[in-house]
């Protein structure tokens, strides 16, 4: 027997991937033809002209300082730091920059006697007051006790951190004969009855030494105070 003939209506494979393919492209070309949308303008997006000028920088005014027993009036911008001041204007960069955020301790300079770190403060805020570096710890051609015990003791390694742990020490040992406590001593109302290596390493706990000199530096302070 024969088999049936196929139906006349369904179309050939080949026609009909054909007739796919020119639905497709002619899909594509209206696509293409048709205009760009305008793109949504993002709301924070904001024309180069509307930006608010740059404001010019503050001009410099003079600020007195002595520096070392010397006289200075230097001419500073109110934001200059007195860290900057002191070296790059002063001229006297035996202060070192470590940190310039205040926890190292190596800018450490005397402002009116008292520790501060030279970067955590302005300039213009000490017009008219006395400051202190590690330049102006010798007398003349004469070094300080504290220098002196450094040397003997070998209170130091690379150097960077000693101007501001000489001035620390400086200070400290001035602290102590006025009478003030620290965080370890045993009371606090009382004056401090000795200067131990405890109260020693908490007063200089301020001053970073990355090399570790740690127990000479202690040694150093603890001498001189024996020494009167």
């Amino acid at each position: 027997m024969s088999k049936p003939d196929a139906p006349n209506d369904v179309p050939h494979a080949p026609n009909l991937a054909r007739r796919r393919f020119l639905q497709s492209a002619a899909a594509a070309a209206t696509i293409g033809a048709a205009p760009p949308l305008p793109a949504e303008e993002s709301p924070m997006t904001e024309p180069s002209s509307s930006l608010p000028p740059l404001r010019p920088a503050p001009p410099a005014r003079p600020v007195r300082l002595t520096i070392n027993g010397r006289p200075h009036v230097l001419q500073l911008e109110p934001r200059v730091t007195l860290l900057d001041a002191l070296r790059e204007y002063a001229g006297l960069t035996g202060t070192k920059k470590g940190c310039d955020r205040g926890q190292c301790g190596a800018c450490t300079v005397l402002v009116g006697g008292r520790r501060i770190n030279s970067c955590l403060t302005l300039a213009v805020m000490h017009d008219g007051e006395s400051v202190t570096t590690v330049e102006g710890l010798a007398q003349h051609d004469t070094l300080s006790p504290i220098q002196r015990a450094f040397i003997e003791h070998d209170a130091f390694q690379c150097g960077y951190c000693t101007p501001g742990q000489l001035c620390s020490a400086t200070a400290l040992l001035d602290e102590f004969k006025a009478g003030t406590a620290s965080t370890v001593t045993q009371d606090v109302r009382a004056r401090p009855p000795d200067l131990t290596q405890d109260e020693i390493r908490e007063r200089m706990s301020g001053n970073i030494c990355r090399c570790g000199a740690y127990p000479n530096i202690v040694a150093a302070v603890r001498v001189v105070y024996e020494r009167g």
